[in-house]
């Protein structure tokens, strides 16, 4: 099992100066480069101050100048918002620009209300097919001289440059969900990662099966898994029953921003009240002490295990949770000093 941090610049209050958060972005993401964590992944979002990354590459450029060894991958590009060409040249300079660290993970996106700001008229649907036309088109982007005409993109000849340090370019992965995702995913050889949000075990296992028939189906090498959830290590019961509360006020936020319907002012969504997310039975505190991977180290170490005897390859640490930067920062000091030795 190896380890890896997912995470964003967050506005908790309008009053927090940008420049701050990115500071506290770094120092998480040196604190996974001196752990030994694998890679750091940052994702891409747009007009919301709740995920603040406009472009993941640039971001993982300005994070490869703050850290020696990890690896710096995208969780994930939007792949509809981006043009085939475009998206090969940018993966291409900034795996230049970093010494070969970027792997990149591919999405069809998730939030409607960037949708209809990018691409009005788009659905999920026509995402989740232009994000399959565009994958692929990828690495022979990076190889040279491909021409290509298809549903949502035509052009002759071309060659992305500048050439990827890495052969055969960066790493894909594609965020998978549904069993077609996973044969898309596995079929082009590509790494698959996924998801349960709050949906527990059961969401855990199923997707793993997933990947495991789309496996069964491939004749190439086996790719690798990851299994992106969102965590916490508390320094006892107290403080894990707070983690819990903190990361049921982010999910009622989350599904706030998913349904699109509260009004946004300046990037931020109009507050939930805590009527409204008490009223949230899905997202209460108790559910996400039991589904998701928050407790002690000791908690935390028997959760992983499961997660590693199911076959997953890597497990990374999702770390936004609308907790305060040194909330986030001392549970990812007790993952990494009391939970990743476990595994080693």
């Amino acid at each position: 099992m190896e380890f890896s941090l997912f995470a964003h610049m967050e506005l908790l209050t309008p009053d927090q100066p940008h420049a701050q958060l990115n500071e506290e972005l770094l120092t998480l993401c040196r604190m996974a480069d001196d752990g030994g964590m694998r890679a750091v992944w940052t994702g891409e979002h747009h007009g919301m101050q709740f995920t603040i990354a406009p472009n993941p590459l640039m971001s993982l450029v300005n994070i490869a100048a703050h850290t020696k060894n990890v690896r710096l991958g995208t969780g994930t590009v939007i792949a509809p918002f981006w043009h085939p060409i475009k998206l090969a040249g940018e993966a291409a300079s900034a795996d230049l620009l970093t010494g070969g660290r970027i792997e990149l993970g591919i999405a069809r996106g998730a939030y409607s209300y960037e949708y209809e700001r990018l691409v009005p008229g788009m659905d999920a649907w026509e995402a989740g097919q232009r994000m399959r036309e565009t994958a692929p088109l990828l690495p022979k982007l990076w190889a040279g001289d491909c021409a290509h005409q298809g549903q949502f993109y035509s052009f002759p000849a071309t060659t992305a440059v500048p050439k990827p340090v890495q052969d055969g370019g960066p790493p894909i992965w594609i965020a998978a969900r549904d069993p077609n995702s996973h044969e898309f995913g596995v079929r082009n050889g590509f790494n698959i990662q996924v998801t349960p949000l709050w949906q527990g075990l059961q969401e855990i296992e199923t997707l793993m099966a997933r990947f495991n028939d789309a496996c069964a189906g491939y004749d190439g090498p086996r790719p690798k898994i990851m299994l992106l959830h969102h965590s916490y290590v508390g320094s006892d019961a107290g403080d894990v029953a707070r983690a819990a509360r903190e990361l049921s006020r982010f999910y009622c936020h989350f599904g706030a921003w998913f349904q699109n319907k509260r009004p946004v002012e300046n990037g931020l969504i109009a507050p939930l009240s805590d009527e409204e997310m008490a009223s949230n039975t899905m997202m209460a505190p108790e559910n996400m002490a039991r589904d998701l991977t928050i407790g002690t180290a000791d908690e935390i170490i028997e959760k992983i295990r499961k997660y590693e005897d199911l076959g997953y390859d890597e497990y990374a640490f999702w770390i936004d949770s609308g907790m305060s930067f040194e909330r986030k920062r001392a549970s990812l000091e007790r993952f990494i000093n009391d939970v990743m030795p476990a595994f080693r």
